[in-house]
């Protein structure tokens, strides 16, 4: 088993093409080709996780947090980022960051959140835009089936709780092929008129290569003529943080409580109660706050996220109750999520959690 192996897994469960812009995820250091004696799973990865990994016998670190997330023009281990590198490096350690890759999945962060907690009907809460796409095709009538086919079979046609979902129209193509050209259906330098199909098919914009893959395959024409173009359609599936419901409502100050307990945490700071009870509540793990009128706009009685500022607070407007937990305190579960999906994937090799609780905040 080498690194590649894992990362392949990892990017199945997380595709690094739903991490934000400003994050840095995938390998941080190390070579894909190195082989793998044991994974820590771990939320961050500093000096002491190193150690831990040495002491384990794991050559690789799957860590939520990237250790490496603005640039270094010098790594003399003057600061604990530098020091992390340098000692990862020296003992042959991997690296591997997954952050926004996994919060905007349906079994990431969120879910952990929302598991603690035991909601139901849970729904995404600020889907990701520009996620969805539009391939519009045209292929001879004969070939249609085999080639939609392949589009499915690429991941195409997925539309929420259903697959295999494409629009067809029939038509005729009109073609002339100049001097260089090597067409399979009629002759270079004469018109030819053939009967076609429009094929419309969305899919996820992560599978863009895939889909013209199998498209390119599948297709007989020497040049295919096809159109993409991203949608404005909220893909429901993925996404920010989610929203869901308590079994049971419950009164403001009791709810807290059982937030608190739920997620050991040493304080709640949160907004002026609204005197009434909980029942839709609104989750996002780390830092939160860009979420806040989604929460509201949702409907949720209770919004439970981390690094809200000041005046943050006030954005609650009287409707609703934002609860600042924590950091570390929201996305504790992460490392569990990773653990559980590694150890079910790779059932004869040893994934190791972390025993390090690298919370750097500590209360008096």
């Amino acid at each position: 088993m080498i690194v590649k192996d894992i990362i392949s897994a990892l990017e199945e469960f997380a595709p690094l093409a739903y991490a934000e812009d400003f994050d840095n995820v995938g390998l941080l250091v190390g070579s894909k080709s190195t082989e793998v004696s044991g994974v820590l799973v771990t939320l961050d990865t500093l000096e002491n996780t190193i150690d831990e990994a040495i002491a384990k016998n794991c050559n690789l670190i799957v860590s939520f947090h990237p250790i490496i997330f603005s640039g270094l023009k010098k790594i003399t281990g003057k600061n604990y980022v530098e020091r992390v590198i340098l000692k990862a490096i020296k003992n042959d350690i991997a690296i591997y960051a997954i952050h926004t890759a996994l919060d905007n999945m349906p079994h990431g962060v969120s879910k952990g959140m929302c598991d603690a907690l035991n909601l139901k009907n849970r729904k995404i809460l600020t889907p990701r835009p520009n996620a969805i796409k539009k391939l519009i095709t045209y292929v001879p009538k004969n070939e249609v089936i085999s080639v939609r086919e392949a589009l499915f079979k690429a991941g195409a046609g997925n539309i929420g709780n259903y697959e295999q979902c494409s629009f067809s129209t029939k038509g005729k193509g009109t073609f002339r092929g100049n001097e260089e050209s090597n067409p399979t259906i009629g002759n270079r330098l004469e018109l030819h008129t053939e009967k076609e199909v429009q094929l419309h098919i969305t899919f996820e914009a992560r599978l863009e290569s895939a889909v013209l893959k199998a498209l390119f395959n599948a297709h007989s024409y020497e040049e295919v003529a096809y159109e993409i173009t991203t949608l404005d359609n909220q893909n429901q599936n993925i996404g920010m943080g989610m929203i869901g419901e308590l079994t049971t409502p419950l009164e403001e100050l009791d709810f807290l409580n059982v937030v608190k307990k739920a997620f050991n945490a040493k304080g709640i700071r949160h907004s002026a109660l609204c005197n009434k009870s909980v029942k839709k509540v609104a989750v996002l793990g780390g830092s939160g706050s860009f979420a806040i009128n989604a929460a509201r706009r949702a409907g949720a009685d209770a919004f439970i996220t981390a690094d809200l500022k000041y005046h943050q607070f006030y954005q609650a407007e009287d409707q609703l109750i934002l609860a600042d937990i924590g950091h570390y305190e929201s996305e504790q579960f992460t490392k569990n999520i990773l653990t559980d999906f590694l150890t079910k994937k790779f059932t004869n090799f040893a994934v190791v959690l972390s025993d390090e609780n690298t919370n750097p905040i500590k209360y008096l």
